[in-house]
C-alpha cells in the first residue's frame, strides 16, 4: 500500500482528517487487515447464513470495482443480507471488530464510492429487493435498496404514476446506489434528482443502531436529515428501507430532435428555450463523436451522422400546453442554427429517438479499448464556451473527447477515450480529467453533478471547498462515524492526494487499491 506523506502545501484540514483516519483504522497506520479475521467471519456466519458470506478469493472478484472498473481491490468478505435487522448485525459486528464496511448495490457507480478498501467487509443489497409498500392514495412507495431503478415506475405505471429520476443505468442500478450518490438523470431539468423524492429512509447508523429519518410527507419536522443522508456516498450509514414520492403521469409526451452544424448552437439553444420561459422535462446534447459511436451500435437511423451536434428536447404535460411549448421550441431552435427538428410523440419513436443517448456510454467501447468518464456540472450560460475549451484541452492533452451530457442543467459527461494498454494512459487521462473539472468550477460550476466524489474526485474537493468548508462536513461525518468505518477513504482528499499532481490513482493508492 501507498504511504501518506503528509505535505507542505495541503490545507491543515486535510492534514488533521488524515492523522484522525490514521488513528482509528489500521490499515490507515500502515498495518495490514491481511489477518484471518476469523472471528468476525464466524459471527457474520451465524448473524446470516454461510451462502450469503463471501470469502474465498475466487468468488472476491467479482466485487473488486465498480463502474470505474480502472481501480480495483477485493474486499475481505463479502455479506448479501436481506433485511435491516441483518445489515444492523452486520455493521455491530464490524464495529466491535473495528472493521471499515462499503456497501454496494448494482456496482454501476462511476466515481468508485463503491470500490471496497483493503480490509473491508463489502455490505451488498441486491438481495434486498421487496417493494415494501405501494400508496397511489398519497402517491408514495417504500422498496428496500436492492430494488432496481425501473422496478419502481414499473410498479405503479399501470395506475398511470411513474418515479422520476431516471439514471442511464437505470435497468440496472438500485434505488439504494440513486440515494447513497443522488443520482439524476434525464428528466432531472424538470423533476429534480433523488433528493427531490425521497421522503422518508430507515437507516443503519455506523454504530449499528437504526433510525427513521424523515416520513411519508415532505414536510418532516425538526433538522433535514433526509437531505443530510442522501448524497453521502453511504459514509453516514446505510439505508435499508427507502420512502419515495411518485409522479402522476403526463397526459402527453412529445420529443424534438434538433441537429446543428456546431455543438456550439447547440448550446446556446438551450439557453434561449429557459430564457424563453419554457421548462422541458429534459434536454441532452451528444455531439459528432457520440452520434457516430451510437449509429454504429444501435442503428437509430434518426440521428444525422454529419451533424455537429444534435439536441434531444422532451416535452410533458397537458396537451394543448405542449403542443404549444413544442412549436416555441422548433421555432427557438431554426431561430439559433437548428438545419431541422424532428418530433415524436407515438411512444415507439419516442423510444427510438432516445435509445441512443440512453446508449451512448456503452457505444464507445466501439471507438476505443477504454474511456474515463467525468461529471461536472456548468451554469447552462457557459455551456458554448466551456465545450470549446473542452475541445481544447482534448488537443492539448492528445486524447480525443465524446460530449454526452444532460444539457438542461449543465451537467457534462465527457467520456475521454484512451488504451489503458499504453503504459501511462490512464494517469494522462486522469489528468485531462481533472483540469475539465478545475474548468467547471472556474466558470462557477461544480465537481460533480450526479456521479458523486468517491475515490476518483476526492483530490479535486479543494478546488471547489475552502478548509473551513471541509472542516465542517468532516465533523459532520466524525458525528455520524466517530471511528471513520463507513465508506472509509471516499469524499475527503488525504495530504497525498493534496500534495501530488491530483490524479485519480494516487487517491486509489491510498486505499490499496490496484489500479489496472
Amino acid at each position: 500500500m501507498a504511504s501518506s506523506v503528509p505535505c507542505l502545501g495541503c490545507p491543515p484540514v486535510v492534514q488533521s482528517f488524515a492523522r484522525r483516519l490514521r488513528q482509528r483504522l489500521p490499515q490507515f497506520r500502515g498495518q495490514s487487515l491481511n489477518h484471518p479475521l476469523a472471528a468476525a467471519i464466524q459471527e457474520l456466519v451465524v448473524a446470516l447464513d454461510p451462502k450469503r458470506v463471501v470469502y474465498r478469493p475466487e468468488e472476491l472478484q467479482v466485487y473488486e470495482c465498480d463502474g470505474l472498473a480502472a481501480y480495483r481491490q477485493a474486499p475481505a468478505v463479502v455479506v448479501l443480507p436481506r433485511t435491516t435487522e441483518e445489515v444492523a448485525a452486520v455493521v455491530k459486528i464490524c464495529q466491535n471488530h473495528r472493521i471499515p464496511f462499503v456497501a454496494r448495490g448494482s456496482g454501476t457507480g462511476l466515481s468508485g464510492g463503491s470500490l471496497p478498501i483493503e480490509g473491508c467487509v463489502l455490505i451488498t443489497t441486491t438481495l434486498m429487493k421487496q417493494i415494501i409498500r405501494v400508496d397511489l392514495e398519497n402517491q408514495t412507495i417504500t422498496v428496500q435498496p436492492g430494488v432496481v431503478n425501473t422496478w419502481v415506475t414499473q410498479a405503479v405505471s399501470g395506475a398511470g404514476y411513474f418515479y422520476a429520476p431516471d439514471p442511464s443505468s437505470q435497468s440496472v442500478c438500485t434505488v439504494g446506489g440513486n440515494v447513497a450518490e443522488n443520482s439524476g438523470g434525464v428528466h432531472c431539468l424538470k423533476y429534480g434528482v433523488t433528493v427531490n423524492h425521497v421522503l422518508g429512509l430507515t437507516v443503519v447508523l455506523p454504530n449499528g443502531e437504526v433510525v427513521k429519518l424523515g416520513g411519508s410527507t415532505p414536510e418532516a419536522p425538526g433538522y433535514d436529515l433526509v437531505g443530510l443522508f442522501v448524497g453521502s456516498e453511504g459514509t453516514l450509514g446505510l439505508a435499508t428501507e427507502i420512502t419515495l414520492n411518485l409522479v402522476k403521469a403526463p397526459e402527453l409526451v412529445q420529443v424534438l430532435l434538433a441537429d446543428f452544424e456546431l455543438v456550439e448552437q447547440a448550446g446556446s439553444t438551450v439557453s434561449a428555450i429557459i430564457a424563453a420561459g419554457i421548462l422541458p422535462a429534459g434536454m441532452e446534447i451528444m455531439d459528432n463523436f457520440s452520434i457516430n459511436a451510437v449509429e454504429d451500435v444501435v442503428q437509430t437511423c434518426c440521428y444525422p451522422r454529419d451533424a455537429g451536434a444534435i439536441l434531444l428536447i422532451e416535452v410533458d404535460g397537458l396537451s394543448a400546453e405542449v403542443e404549444h411549448s413544442s412549436q416555441k421550441i422548433k421555432t427557438i431552435c431554426l431561430e439559433q442554427g437548428a438545419r431541422q427538428v424532428q418530433s415524436a410523440t407515438d411512444e415507439q419513436e419516442r423510444l427510438r429517438l432516445w435509445k441512443g443517448r440512453k446508449a451512448a456510454f456503452a457505444a464507445m467501447g466501439r471507438l476505443s479499448p477504454s474511456y474515463y468518464v467525468q461529471d461536472g456540472v456548468i451554469p447552462r450560460s457557459q455551456l458554448p464556451s466551456v465545450l470549446q475549451q473542452i475541445e481544447i484541452l482534448s488537443r492539448e492533452h492528445g486524447y480525443p473527447v465524446a460530449n454526452v451530457f444532460h444539457a438542461g442543467d449543465g451537467n457534462l459527461h465527457p467520456l475521454i477515450l484512451y488504451n489503458e494498454a499504453e503504459p501511462g494512459s490512464l494517469e494522462k487521462v486522469e489528468k485531462l480529467g481533472g483540469e475539465i473539472l478545475k474548468l467547471c468550477v472556474r466558470v462557477g460550476g461544480s465537481i460533480s453533478g450526479e456521479h458523486g466524489i468517491g475515490a476518483d474526485k476526492r483530490c479535486y474537493m479543494p478546488e471547489m471547498f475552502s478548509p473551513v468548508d471541509l472542516e465542517s462536513m468532516i465533523w459532520v461525518r466524525e458525528a455520524w462515524d466517530p471511528y471513520f468505518l463507513a465508506n472509509p477513504g471516499k469524499i475527503f482528499p488525504s495530504p497525498r492526494t493534496c500534495g501530488e499532481a491530483a490524479h485519480a490513482h494516487h487517491c486509489a493508492q491510498d486505499l490499496g487499491v490496484e489500479a489496472f
